[in-house]
């Protein structure tokens, strides 16, 4: 399993952070060749499901995933959203922190443990390093875009 940890942050209000890390489809516009559809109906909470699809066409990976923990920030408290991996191929789970920075701005911190069926353990450290680098990228667009 490949775990990682990235941190930023953001000139941005908690609520506002928390937005657009937390409104799935937007995912897709900062995660190339990726689609995202919301299978649940709003608003978000506990048993939201999505599905991220990456690839081309027919070619791709579908990456299901269900909110099994929703406490959007309030009142300068943390906000923590933990999304299950529910795929065949694609399993794990990803942790969303938003916390008051210094400045008034937020601070993010994203935890995720990515297992990848069938894949040996030593493939890990390169599961973790191209996970590491595509999640740091997508989270610095989300955070950058309004």
């Amino acid at each position: 399993m490949a775990n990682f940890l990235l941190e930023r942050t953001a000139p941005l209000p908690l609520d506002e952070a928390w937005r657009r890390l937390t409104e799935w489809p937007r995912h897709a516009d900062a995660v190339p060749l990726t689609r995202v559809t919301v299978v649940t109906p709003p608003p978000t909470g506990e048993g939201t499901r999505f599905v991220a699809r990456s690839g081309l066409g027919p070619f791709g990976l579908s990456d299901p995933m269900e909110v099994t923990l929703w406490r959007p920030p309030r009142d300068d408290l943390p906000g923590l959203c933990r999304l299950e991996k529910r795929g065949r191929v694609v399993l794990g789970w990803a942790e969303i922190e938003v916390r008051p920075g210094p400045g008034g701005r937020s601070r993010v911190i994203w935890r995720e443990e990515l297992r990848v069926r069938l894949l040996p353990g030593f493939f890990d450290p390169l599961v973790r390093g191209a996970a590491r680098y595509l999640f740091g990228r997508a989270v610095n667009r989300l955070l950058r875009r309004g």
